[in-house]
């Protein structure tokens, strides 16, 4: 057992935040912990960690494990660059390599050697510092870090940036990387895909999911939890309930417990009913008696107590409160929404993208998929006219109606609060006001806090509220799921789903995407490509250009074969003679590199079907995976096909 946690109570002030936790958590176990915004989550990983003691309860972590943890920022060394901070991970390491150096340093002195004991003494300490060095990973230090970063996207040319010159997304990447690189075990990540890119949380999610020590991650992305987590634990009411299974499996668990804690608690209060009329009923027909019959009031005090001694159910919650999103428009807008004609744009000498072309029609989902860096973004500022382009032009629509929610952070300028901000928006009487904030969760007197103090998700709830009364035909989201917890999510979905207008959003939001898309735009190396379909049908688009250039790669092979093989042929009917003479071992060499060659190619084609095959075509990791086994055996059978060569250029 990794972490026990027993009866955990925990106040924020006056608030009871966790109330009964009780959970476990075994080694190499990969746990999801979810929960609505607000529930204790993070509350829980502070104590943890021991930055927070519990109220009541006890929590029991394994004598010597190491727990690492993913800071919202990481703590940063005054005045480092970003491959310092990375190199930071391997502190420890470093020491012992320092000390080896000084080590070797003393032994490679003849004098010392004079000293028997205490030259004996360097010799073992050199020994077991060589030993945990090597251990530690220390001999791949800058190798792993490489990995980790390229992995994560930090691309080599931030290694010697300032790291206090780093955004906060940035920061995060990099503080995500340097957890990663301890190895600790246990690690304990706060929404780890902010920030990332959809490539960068595929490799996490393979990073994760091969990792040997215990994970509990908090995360509201459908999708990662399903790839990497074993077990479910839910916060709710400041209470833990677990699953195990993934979050899927969760969902339906979780249906088929409410269903039957519903069916129990019915059943209870038919029989509290029951007890209540009876009790009623015995001190009614005892009153009435006369003289009253205390024996009927006897019986009503027992049954009163049975009553008192049954443990009462809680009415389970079948469906909680969510953000009432309804999205609708002012105004139709012509058939043509957006037009792209020949668009490009430019930094200097970097090209985002150019000569673009594409036509959103209304009524039309478009997802916006694409790398950090690759100019999202900059095309949504070029749609909305914040920004010119180099060459081309965009053109809205007859009778469009723009609504733009940006990705941006709690603004820190602002001194209002949420129904100052609300009314000034929306133009709006201070009772309706707060009726309509209530509908984005804002209740009583949530709606007097200062808007800068307000969390990532209430932010965005707040937006969408003004959004809302816009009414625009064409909605432009940029990142619209950051920050928000899966009911809120599914809240907007639906709000989505029943839009009337055009849709274009930028997400990494798998399960978003998968559900709203309809037409995946995908910026890629300076051009855009469109896809037809959700978010399932561009994986299997990808898995299928996979599948073919590996194809092309193995035609190509083997017409160089079947070329090589028939002027070979010909040669060798040609030398018959000359032939007969050479050594047998020469020949034994050439029959087993084509017995070789054979089960290679062999080996390509089983690799092939196993790509095509519908349990792995939609899973990119696992491509991936045997697609590299691929090249590999490819580069194999070439060099077996250059021996062979050889042995025949001999035989001649």
């Amino acid at each position: 057992m990794m972490i026990q946690c027993k009866n955990v109570q925990k106040y924020q002030g006056a608030q009871l935040v966790l109330n009964d936790i009780t959970m476990d958590i075994r080694a190499g176990e990969k746990v999801g912990l979810i929960g609505r915004n607000g529930c204790g989550k993070t509350t829980l990983l502070h104590l943890l960690i021991e930055n927070d003691r519990p109220d009541q309860g006890h929590i029991s972590i394994r004598k010597g494990a190491r727990i690492g943890f993913l800071d919202q920022i990481p703590t940063e060394t005054a005045g480092s660059t970003t491959y310092e901070q990375l190199l930071g991970s391997f502190a420890e390491t470093l020491e012992w390599q320092t000390r080896m150096k000084e080590l070797e340093q003393l032994l490679s002195e003849p004098q010392r050697a004079n000293h028997e004991n205490l030259y004996e003494g360097w010799l073992q300490e050199y020994g077991r510092l060589q030993e945990q060095f090597e251990q530690a990973g220390g001999y791949e230090m800058e190798a792993s870090i490489d990995r980790i970063a390229k992995g994560l996207g930090i691309a080599a040319d931030q290694y010697h940036r300032s790291f206090s010159s780093l955004s906060g997304g940035e920061k995060t990447k990099v503080g995500l990387a340097s957890l990663l690189l301890k190895q600790p075990d246990i690690l304990l990540l706060d929404e780890p895909t902010n920030h990332l890119d959809m490539s960068a949380i595929e490799w996490l999610e393979q990073f994760i999911t091969e990792y040997p020590g215990s994970v509990v991650a908090i995360s509201h992305d459908r999708y990662f939890l399903d790839k990497i987590v074993t077990k479910v634990i839910e916060i709710e009411d400041g209470e833990a309930f677990t699953y195990h299974t993934n979050y899927s499996g969760y969902m339906k668990e979780k249906e088929t417990r409410l269903l039957l804690q519903f069916a129990d608690y019915q059943e209870q209060q038919k029989q509290i009913k029951k007890m209540q009329d009876s009790i009623k009923q015995l001190i009614e027909w005892g009153n009435r008696s006369n003289p009253p019959n205390p024996g009927f009031h006897r019986r009503a005090a027992s049954m009163q107590k049975a009553l008192d001694r049954i443990q009462k159910l809680k009415r389970p919650i079948l469906e909680r409160k969510s953000m009432d999103l309804q999205l609708s428009q002012e105004d139709r807008s012509g058939k043509q929404v957006l037009v792209l004609k020949a668009l490009s744009k430019s930094y200097d000498r970097r090209t985002l993208f150019e000569h673009v072309h594409e036509i959103l029609h209304y009524g039309e989902s478009a997802m916006l998929l694409g790398d950090n860096g690759s100019g999202k973004s900059t095309l949504l500022k070029l749609i909305l006219g914040m920004e010119t382009p180099s060459s081309g032009e965009v053109t809205l629509g007859s009778r469009v109606s723009v609504g733009y929610l940006a990705q941006e952070e709690t603004p820190q300028n602002w001194k209002q609060n949420i129904l100052q901000y609300f009314r000034e928006q929306v133009g709006m009487e201070e009772g309706e006001a707060r009726g309509e904030l209530a509908r984005f969760l804002f209740y009583g007197p949530d709606v007097f806090k200062d808007v800068r103090s307000l969390s990532g998700g209430e932010w965005t709830r707040l937006r969408f509220a003004i959004l809302m009364y816009q009414k625009p035909n064409l909605l432009i989201l940029d990142e619209p799921t950051n920050h928000l917890d899966i009911d809120s999510r599914e809240a907007l979905e639906e709000a989505l789903e029943e839009f009337p207008g055009t849709l274009l959003a930028v997400s990494h939001d798998r399960y978003f995407i998968n559900r709203m898309g309809r037409k995946i735009w995908v910026l890629k190396q300076g051009a855009l490509d469109v896809i037809h379909g959700n978010f399932d049908d561009y994986k299997a688009i990808q898995a299928r250009q996979v599948v073919n250039t590996s194809e092309q790669l193995s035609n190509r092979t083997n017409t160089d074969i079947r070329s090589s093989k028939a002027k070979q042929t010909t040669d060798r009917s040609v030398t018959k003679t000359s032939k007969s003479k050479r050594n047998s071992s020469i020949k034994s060499s050439h029959v087993s590199l084509e017995l070789q060659i054979v089960e290679h190619e062999e080996r390509i084609q089983h690799l092939d079907d196993q790509m095509l095959s519908q349990d792995i075509c939609h899973d990119a990791n696992q491509l991936h995976i045997l697609q590299q086994e691929r090249v590999e055996v490819q580069e194999q059978l070439d060099a077996l096909f250059e021996q062979w060569m050889d042995t025949m250029q001999n035989n001649e």
